[in-house]
């Protein structure tokens, strides 16, 4: 499954739509993935982490699961180059890396906290 999502800003009604969604998602049992950075970034680095996350929280009470991919960059879903998947592929495998952190309570959850994460996680060998 997946949730659009777009800016606040830009279509308030998805933006909206998308929060009843992982509320109804996440009440369901369902684990609910997010990129909280709110969009890909332009040089592959992790960007600031937006509020978005604080809000599924406060409005349903689950633990968060920091986790960080990396080895996309370069990827034909990256935009390294140009915009992603607008472009062949410069190669055919990617060696892709998941790594997964300590769940963190969600009295304790905050963006920038999970940033730090996150980026503890990438450093990892």
């Amino acid at each position: 499954k997946t949730i659009p999502i777009d800016s606040k800003s830009r279509n308030p009604a998805i933006y909206e739509q998308a929060f009843v969604r992982i509320r109804e998602e996440l009440a369901a049992g369902e684990v609910v993935c997010i990129f909280p950075e709110g969009k890909l970034t332009g040089d592959g680095e992790i960007d600031e982490f937006r509020a978005g996350i604080e809000k599924i929280v406060s409005d349903s009470p689950v633990p968060v699961i920091p986790m960080a991919l990396s080895g996309l960059w370069g990827s034909v879903f990256s935009h390294k180059g140009g915009k992603a998947l607008t472009r062949l592929p410069r190669r055919f495998w990617s060696r892709i890396k998941l790594a997964v952190g300590t769940g963190v309570p969600p009295q304790s959850v905050q963006a920038g906290d999970l940033r730090t994460r996150v980026l503890a996680l990438r450093e990892r060998p």
